[in-house]
């Protein structure tokens, strides 16, 4: 009789979320790595099902090198590639698409054989489904993204790449908070009222600042202004106005380097005032006090690869693990917004 109930909480189920969780995190640091080395316009068609196999043959290699030839990234930047130089970007393109479609198999078939089973608390039910919608959108829009390089770009369009980042931030936070949910259950007693709204904007603000790193990633902003806290020995960037409000929120190397920078001192200030106050509060728990110092702790770790990473002039290296930390502070905020609904 059991085995026809829905329980209000499934270990199994929250496991099944985490480890997508994980595999979207491989997904977005090597996305990362993929936007760093100029890899992203490789692959030039998007092809869900037969795009899954490389070139298997040289024909195959020299029939892909020259669709990518035929885009002005490889007219106007790199002319000079032969077939062998290229498979090193296409490795990595095609990896991060390979990493897509793993996502959706790790999500997919686990999904239905819970629905079957009826192992997912009912009350879970709408927003598992929500998240596999979700994860298709995301494909759609990295093709969107694609697509803004290869007609008259020689990179895709930051905000695109902006968009295509926050949609996967935003369902690596979803699996994280949902599978907290899915393991511990339905709150039993009421939240904390100032530390709810407090953990939530402080969460909104890391995914904010998120969107600004993908802006300078997308801008090349991190090879500019390399001096810190300084501007090219300035306080402010003579050239922070672009020709627009928009080219100045979006497209200009100075104002999207300066927002970023600006917006990690308020999270360096904001995430050490958490910590700080939690420590001393006798209104949270124990493990609340642990969550928010681990938040601390990562954010204070994010600002100085932040400082080390610019200073070096964002080599590849840095500014993944750069990027790879970003991901880790979002998700200890997630944690936290989580658990202190649940006093």
């Amino acid at each position: 009789m059991t085995s026809f109930l829905r329980s209000d909480r499934s270990a199994p189920v929250a496991i099944w979320l985490w480890i997508t969780a994980a595999v979207v995190f491989a997904l977005l640091v090597v996305g990362g790595v993929t936007r760093l080395a100029d890899a992203g316009l490789s692959i030039t068609q998007w092809r869900p099902i037969a795009g899954a196999l490389p070139p298997l043959s040289h024909e195959a290699w020299v029939r892909e090198f020259s669709l990518y030839q035929q885009i002005p990234q490889y007219r106007l930047v790199n002319p000079d590639m032969t077939v062998d130089s290229f498979k090193s970007i296409y490795w990595w393109e095609w990896s991060h698409r390979l990493l897509g479609r793993a996502v959706g198999l790790v999500f997919a078939i686990p999904l239905v054989v819970f629905l079957i089973q009826k192992r997912i608390p009912k009350r879970l039910i709408l927003p598992c489904i929500g998240l596999f919608f979700l994860g298709g959108l995301q494909g759609l829009v990295g093709w969107w993204m694609v697509a803004s390089g290869l007609s008259e770009r020689v990179s895709v369009a930051p905000e695109r790449l902006a968009t295509h980042l926050g949609l996967a931030l935003i369902l690596f936070m979803a699996l994280i908070w949902t599978g907290l949910s899915a393991f511990a259950g339905s709150p039993r007693q009421a939240a904390i009222g100032p530390w709810k709204k407090a953990s939530l904007a402080f969460l909104a603000a890391v995914f904010l600042q998120c969107l600004l790193g993908a802006l300078v990633a997308g801008n090349d902003a991190g090879k500019v202004y390399n001096d810190w806290p300084l501007f090219n020995g300035q306080w402010y960037p003579r050239d922070y106005l672009g020709a627009g409000v928009w080219p100045t929120i979006a497209h200009n190397q100075a104002s999207v380097q300066a927002h970023h920078r600006l917006l990690a001192y308020a999270l360096f200030a904001a995430a050490l005032g958490l910590a700080f106050v939690a420590a001393r509060s006798r209104l949270v728990t124990r493990d609340i006090k642990i969550i928010a110092l681990v938040v601390a702790l990562t954010a204070v770790l994010q600002a100085a690869l932040g400082v080390w990473t610019l200073m070096t002039a964002a080599p590849v290296s840095l500014s993944a693990l750069h990027q790879a930390m970003a991901a880790l502070l979002l998700a200890a905020a997630t944690v936290l917004a989580w658990r202190v609904r649940r006093v």
